[in-house]
């Protein structure tokens, strides 16, 4: 590996954009509490695969392309908070109704659609493209191989995979899963507020 490459660093940094509450970890804690662990583990790889696109992207340069593009940044930008404003309706609707908690997924709910939800959550938030972007063109010197990038891209991914797969199996555990039970609607009054305000957050933000 190029020495200039801080491995340790480039992984810390990607743990703590991983690990910060968003709107991935929502869809994950939501969607494991409600359908179950199987249903949760197939969204945490949806936005699993949605990181490992833009890493990939961000490596062979996309990233500088869009942060000196504003305008595609505005589109993505647009995107993700219309589909985050929807997730939050959706919550919102289920928690003003006085059906009987559940815990499995509806019959029109697949794995495939739970997973293509975490991917569309990760793929377009657009600050995801600007972590990587930004950690690619920082942290990545020119005089990286192909190999180089392969082995950091490798890293992030296995560590985006324990961490997002981690909270679907913290979110369906027993406990967790009676605590909703108990609170189906107060818990999904707070992912309505929740993604609502990741939303607004992200419509409101200047990305360039």
């Amino acid at each position: 590996m190029t020495e200039s490459i801080q491995l340790t660093l480039i992984l810390g940094a990607a743990l703590i954009a991983s690990l910060s509450p968003g709107p991935a970890t929502l869809a994950i804690a939501s969607t494991s509490m409600t359908s179950g662990r199987t249903f949760g583990l197939a969204l945490a790889s949806g936005v699993m695969s949605g990181s490992m696109l833009w890493s990939v992207s961000a490596a062979f340069g996309l990233g500088a392309i869009m942060l000196t593009n504003a305008w595609a940044l505005e589109i993505l930008r647009y995107i993700g908070a219309g589909y985050l404003v929807y997730l939050a309706a959706v919550a919102a609707r289920n928690a003003m109704t006085d059906h009987e908690p559940q815990t499995n997924a509806p019959p029109s709910s697949s794995h495939r659609r739970a997973y293509g939800k975490g991917l569309a959550i990760h793929l377009t938030n657009p600050k995801a493209a600007l972590f990587f972007g930004s950690l690619y063109s920082i942290a990545i010197p020119p005089s990286a191989t192909p190999q180089d990038l392969a082995l950091v891209i490798a890293a992030i991914g296995l560590q985006s995979f324990l961490v997002f797969h981690g909270y679907a199996l913290l979110f369906s555990i027993p406990p967790v899963v009676r605590a909703y039970l108990r609170l189906r609607r107060w818990f999904q009054a707070f992912f309505a507020l929740a993604f609502a305000s990741a939303g607004i957050k992200v419509l409101l933000t200047r990305m360039a």
